[in-house]
């Protein structure tokens, strides 16, 4: 596979967790672990997609935006300001000393 690596990540709710997807090797895991009974046909067409960017023909930007729209859709896409930033939560603190 030529350079899979998205220019942002996307990011999945799983439950209290949050999951980055940086790549398409990152799409290809979340397709595999994608319950049996949610996948219809966007999940079909969405695999044939990757399938084919990985072969190079069909372009990376383009599997990150149908990902996108996938996952919102299922409504597990997670905004960035929803992902909590360790220093966000440190108050200032120095965990160091």
């Amino acid at each position: 596979m030529a350079n899979t690596l998205f220019d942002k990540p996307l990011f999945l709710k799983k439950g209290r967790y949050i999951q980055e997807l940086a790549s398409l090797e990152d799409v290809f895991d979340l397709l595999d672990d994608w319950p049996v009974e949610k996948q219809g046909a966007t999940y079909e067409v969405l695999v044939r997609a990757c399938r084919l960017a990985a072969q190079g023909v069909f372009p990376l930007p383009a599997i990150r935006e149908n990902v996108r729209r996938f996952l919102m859709r299922e409504g597990v896409l997670a905004n960035i300001e929803e992902v909590p930033l360790g220093a966000k939560y440190t108050n200032d603190r120095n965990l160091g000393s």
